[in-house]
């Protein structure tokens, strides 16, 4: 089973959620680090840990951001990253399948299965086999506590509870020392 790091350079983790019940928020985290461990030979033995830094979340407005990082959401001084930590592989295709694991977020640990794909292998331009993957999924940000909201003059509320995730994650294979 080979190991790769995942490149944060060259990673994206990003989200999607409703605001005031018509229209959507993206933004991203900028910081994520983690673990893979894959074969192509045996995609279904793969595990993947990861921890996404909360206080780089990015939605493009200041106030926002700072909001999202305060005790009414992510409590970022207490809660500085969000883990994923997988439990499970099911390839459905050659190159795609579902991972599951345990996702931690603002101190709540809850099960999610993320749709994934595998984008393949090549080299990059400094000679280091790098892995792409591509996943995505939903979750309910109530279930991790994060149930800051404001209801709305005609109905509805400010902030939706169904978050899209959307990961674009490269992976560089890491390097292990020829032992004599």
């Amino acid at each position: 089973m080979a190991t790769w790091h995942i490149d944060n350079a060259h990673t994206s983790v990003t989200f999607t959620v409703r605001h005031m019940m018509i229209t959507n928020v993206r933004g991203s985290f900028g910081t994520v680090e983690g673990v893979i461990h894959y074969d192509p030979a045996t995609p279904n033995a793969s595990s993947v840990e990861a921890k996404i830094e909360t206080a780089s979340i990015n939605t493009g407005v200041t106030d926002r951001d700072n909001h999202l990082r305060s005790a009414d959401f992510f409590n970022a001084a207490v809660n500085p990253y969000i883990t994923f930590k997988s439990t499970s592989v099911n390839l459905t295709s050659e190159n795609e399948g579902t991972i599951s694991g345990e996702l931690t977020m603002a101190g709540v640990t809850k099960p999610i299965t993320l749709k994934v794909e595998y984008l393949g292998v090549n080299k990059n331009p400094w000679g280091k086999n790098v892995a792409g993957f591509a996943a995505e999924g939903t979750l309910n940000r109530e279930d991790f506590g994060l149930t800051w909201n404001q209801a709305l003059e005609t109905g509805g509320v400010l902030v939706g509870k169904e978050i899209k995730l959307a990961l674009d994650v490269q992976a560089v294979l890491a390097e292990h020392p020829v032992t004599a």
